[in-house]
Parts: structure tokens; C-alpha cells; sequence
């Protein structure tokens, strides 16, 4: 099983960086609440600094999604949405452990983190240009087909795992109480992203080792070096 973004991607956005952790051994017990209060309280000192849509990650996300043909206000990438939501409510709702963990690391570095079930990808994922017959499961479980060109997670059996790249998530995939094995994909473009994401890809992996004991693996992938081999 591996990750990648296909050539297409990276050559239409060569200032894309994505930082990648897989893990083994996750559980829904975990206690995260410190953690969460840390990363929450540098979200909070940031945006008492100004609004989310000013901040370069953001902006950044903003330009792609117009790149995409999209209106930047209407989908936001995942980080823009949760960093919205956060400054109205200060707080986020509790979901499981990882994504409770990782949700408040995306605060913290306002870039997108993509929390995916491994075990329910088939054979490969890869960050695509949409044929529009794959097969995308909302969380309320209804079935959409993403639209054509349009830029998904898709793995080897046609199913997408994301649509309009880091706008929303596929609930086929979604972590739930019974995952174990999980594949976190984090993906910015402003200037200083390979330093930014660097250091998240980092700070995620050492996040997991203090709260579930595992041993997770890392990459930072770019145009040269793009594949992630997922551990078997």
C-alpha cells in the first residue's frame, strides 16, 4: 500500500508540500486533554493577533481553491473551516482521540490534517484529478460522485476518501472506535511550508508516541520523492 499525489498535481502546484505519519496501535482510550488545551491556546494566541482568513496558510489555500475554479468562501480547506469554528465557539467538539489530537494540531499550525482509517484503503490512495465515477460516501452515508477534474483522495478501488482536496473527508474512511492503523496526510503551499509542515509532520508523530506508546513513521513528500510506502 502506498500515498502519493500524481504528476498532474505537482506540476499544477509545484509549491505544494505534504507531510505524511502512519501508525499502528491506536485506540479510542487515549487521554489527550492537555495536549488538546496546548495546541488550542497557541490557536487562540494566534488569532487574537487577527482573523483566520488573514493568516499566509490560509491565504495560500484561498489562491489554490480559486486555481481550482472553486469560490475560496463557499469551500474552505478543512484548517480555515475548524480555525472558524474555533474563534466563534473556542472550542471544537469531541470526536475520538486522534482527531480530537490532530484537529487541534491543524488549529495550532492552520494547515490541513487528513485523519484516514488505513485499513479501509484499498491497495493505494493518491491525491488525483477526479474522473467523476468514483464513489464518495458522505458521513450521513449517502453516495456522491466527485465532479470531473475535480481533485480527490482516490484509492485503487475507485473510492474517493476526499473531495475538492482538503475541503471534506469521506465517512468510509473515517476513524471510528474499532481503527488501529491510521494514515495522517497534512498539505500546505504558502512560502514557508517546508519548514511548517516539517515541523507538524514531527510534532504529530511525537504527539502519538507520548499518548498511545506507538512508533510511527514519517515522510515529507515533494515532486521528486512522492511516495509514501505504507509499513505492511
Amino acid at each position: 500500500m502506498y500515498f502519493q499525489h500524481s504528476p498532474e498535481i505537482w506540476s499544477g502546484h509545484p509549491e505544494l508540500v505534504a507531510g505524511v505519519v502512519f501508525a499502528a496501535g491506536i485506540t479510542e482510550d487515549a487521554f489527550v486533554g492537555p495536549r488538546l488545551a496546548r495546541f488550542e491556546a497557541l490557536a487562540e494566541a494566534r488569532l487574537a493577533t487577527g482573523p483566520e482568513a488573514e493568516f499566509p496558510e490560509i491565504q495560500a489555500w484561498r489562491r489554490t481553491f480559486s486555481k481550482m475554479g472553486l469560490k475560496p468562501t463557499q469551500y474552505r480547506c478543512a484548517s480555515e473551516s475548524l480555525l472558524r469554528r474555533f474563534r466563534k465557539e473556542r472550542t471544537l467538539p469531541r470526536i475520538h482521540p486522534l482527531i480530537d489530537l490532530c484537529n487541534a494540531i491543524s488549529l495550532a499550525f492552520a494547515i490541513p490534517v487528513g485523519v484516514f482509517d488505513a485499513a479501509r484503503i484499498s491497495e493505494s490512495l493518491e491525491v488525483r484529478h477526479a474522473g467523476g465515477d468514483e464513489s464518495y460516501l458522505t458521513f450521513s452515508g449517502e453516495t456522491e460522485n466527485p465532479d470531473t477534474h475535480e481533485v480527490i483522495f482516490a484509492d485503487a478501488a475507485g473510492r474517493a476518501h476526499a473531495r475538492r482536496w482538503t475541503n471534506r473527508q469521506s465517512g468510509y474512511s473515517a476513524v471510528r472506535d474499532a481503527t488501529t492503523t491510521v494514515l495522517i496526510v497534512a498539505e500546505a503551499m504558502h512560502g514557508s511550508a517546508s519548514a511548517d509542515v516539517s515541523e507538524l509532520t514531527a510534532t504529530i508523530a511525537d504527539e502519538l508516541k507520548g499518548a498511545w506508546s506507538v512508533a510511527p513513521e514519517t515522510a515529507i513528500l515533494s515532486r521528486s520523492s512522492p511516495r509514501f510506502a505504507l509499513p505492511a
